[in-house]
């Protein structure tokens, strides 16, 4: 329709490069020289989430009979018109932009693998307005395939040849990038590790002389990337390069002390790389906390994660699930194996268990496989390792006990019982209450 209208209108940035990687991209955006109210006037559903900017949403008409979804009704596609940007004196944003050609909006971007434009339209080809040019490219994508895709890359930048050589290289003057937006730098990191792309020497040198920028970032900005860099599987990689290149102290402060696992191996990411791949934030963050040598003993858990909220702007969420693993690995190292029966099994249930236990195999795998089998001895007692409680606090009431401040102690220590398998009927567990309840009475 931008064609028609008499436009350029080419797919841009990370869709681009991911259709030449043969990689799915998470959306589609398109880059243009109609201006924003030329693209409103063009399509019926639109949304000017970004008018300063030259940003228009662009909605899906509604399916032609009620009730149908059409093939794409959820996508929303950010059309955006080419533009060269003024100064960025906030660190984030430009100041002001000047509506312009595809090639300053090329020039103005951030890396060379993301400046890139494809145009969907071959010369002297003619399409209707919602089909596709051809078929082939990222299944479902309607892009063309193999060479026909790389024919139709307008490349302004040298972008194709560092996509080509796997290389991620800062658009023009690597300083001036960063300058204009110091979260790049993240950004850099993130995209490097998750393509598996070397950041190109100039680039890399420059963020590590911008570092101590990031301190200037809101800690919102920061958070937000880092979970990014936290949820995919190139976490640990991506986790070393920022220590690499100098980022890791603006955002959780300098290092004291190089953690080490399995004797002489350098603790770099070596416990983030062992969690699941569906590790979550706090998870993650409690593995850099032992990498990184910042908690070395339980009174440092609070701390750093207290210092760590505030600088990544964690939710209450996110910090507790790093507290637990922290005091599991502590409990696993100090604790666990002189532990009583009833606390053995309370701890093997609780919250960050399971990733602390894969935090500690990477250092010590001879205690890990103790512990583990202990669990598992654990779990084939008669009760198990977390069995339903046989008296509750109903059970209490209907044999005469008044709620109290000592209720939740006597519940806690009838259950402590159970895991120990002292009893395992309700009646033996009413039984024994009546006793304890007798000696507290002596007492």
């Amino acid at each position: 329709m931008l064609r028609e209208g008499g436009h350029v209108a080419y797919f841009a940035g990370g869709c681009v490069r991911d259709e030449l990687l043969g990689l799915a991209p998470a959306d589609y955006d398109v880059a243009t020289d109609a201006t924003p109210d030329r693209v409103s006037a063009l399509f019926r559903r639109t949304a000017h989430v970004g008018a300063h900017f030259g940003v228009v949403l662009v909605k899906p008409p509604p399916p032609a009979r009620p009730g149908r979804d059409g093939p794409h009704e959820d996508h929303v596609i950010e059309v955006a018109t080419f533009r060269s940007d003024g100064a960025y004196s906030d660190r984030r944003r430009p100041d002001s932009i000047t509506f312009s050609d595809a090639k300053s909006d090329a020039q103005r971007r951030d890396f060379t693998v993301n400046a890139l434009f494809l145009d969907p339209v071959p010369a002297g080809a003619q399409t209707n307005p919602g089909e596709p040019a051809a078929a082939g490219g990222t299944p479902g994508s309607g892009l063309p395939a193999g060479p026909a895709l790389r024919d139709q890359i307008v490349d302004f930048v040298g972008g194709l040849a560092d996509l080509d050589a796997r290389v991620l290289r800062a658009v023009g003057d690597p300083d001036a990038r960063l300058a204009e937006d110091h979260l790049r730098a993240l950004r850099a990191v993130r995209l490097s590790a998750r393509l598996g792309f070397a950041i190109e020497p100039r680039t890399a040198a420059a963020i590590s002389a911008h570092a101590r920028d990031l301190g200037g970032v809101s800690p919102e900005r920061i958070g937000d990337e880092m979970r990014r860099i936290l949820g995919h599987p190139t976490r640990a990689a991506a986790v070393a390069s920022l220590e690499k290149l100098g980022l890791d102290a603006p955002m959780l402060g300098p290092r004291v002390i190089r953690a080490k696992v399995s004797g002489d191996v350098d603790g770099t990411a070596a416990r983030l790389a062992s969690l699941a791949p569906q590790a979550g934030v706090g998870e993650c963050l409690a593995a850099i906390a032992l990498d990184r040598g910042d908690v070395t003993g339980p009174s440092g858990v609070q701390p750093t994660l207290t210092r760590w909220r505030r600088t990544l702007c964690l939710s209450n969420d996110e910090r507790e699930a790093a507290r637990r693993v922290l005091e599991s690995y502590f409990t696993l190292r100090q604790e666990f194996m002189i532990a009583g029966v009833a606390r053995q099994k309370r701890w093997a249930v609780r919250g960050g268990f399971a990733a602390a236990m894969r935090i500690l195999r990477v250092e010590d795998a001879l205690l890990a496989g103790v512990i583990e089998k202990r669990v598992e001895e654990l779990a084939r007692t008669a009760a198990g390792l977390a069995p339903e409680p046989l008296v509750t606090g109903d059970d209490l009431i209907g044999i005469g006990l008044k709620p109290g401040p000592g209720f939740a102690g006597l519940l806690a220590r009838l259950y402590d019982a159970q895991l120990e398998d002292l009893f395992v009927t309700r009646e033996v567990g009413l039984g024994l209450c009546l006793l304890y309840t007798s000696d507290a009475a002596d007492e």
